[in-house]
């Protein structure tokens, strides 16, 4: 499967995906670590994908979704966006009512590559 191909799959098989460096226990990047902060304060259920464990989707994400920053989150297949946004729309309590609606609430997480 090609890049391109395995994040499609990525995102159509996961309702909250959250592209970043390093893991949710260890997170290699102070944005990646902000947002997974966010989540879990959230209660989200949400996968994840270390791109600094996979270089071409490192590369070929920025392209894909036309944003060119990490970390990146994808809810239901969208991208909601980069951590100032996260972190925006979680002070506006508009994140948390998005997570609700879409049914994403309950503190679990895991690989993306582990639900493929």
């Amino acid at each position: 499967m090609d890049t391109l191909a395995r994040i499609k799959q990525q995102i159509e098989n996961n309702d909250l995906l959250l592209y970043m460096k390093g893991t949710p226990q260890f997170p290699q990047c102070g944005f990646s670590g902000q947002v997974v902060q966010i989540l879990k304060l959230c209660s989200a259920n949400f996968s994840y994908v270390n791109i600094l464990e996979n270089q071409d989707i490192r590369q070929t994400l920025p392209i894909y979704a036309n944003w060119p920053t990490f970390p990146q989150l994808y809810l239901k297949g969208e991208l909601i966006g980069g951590c100032d946004i996260i972190t925006e729309m979680f002070e506006n309590e508009e994140l948390q009512q998005q997570l609700q609606a879409a049914g994403v609430v309950g503190d679990k997480m895991q690989t993306a590559e582990a639900s493929e």
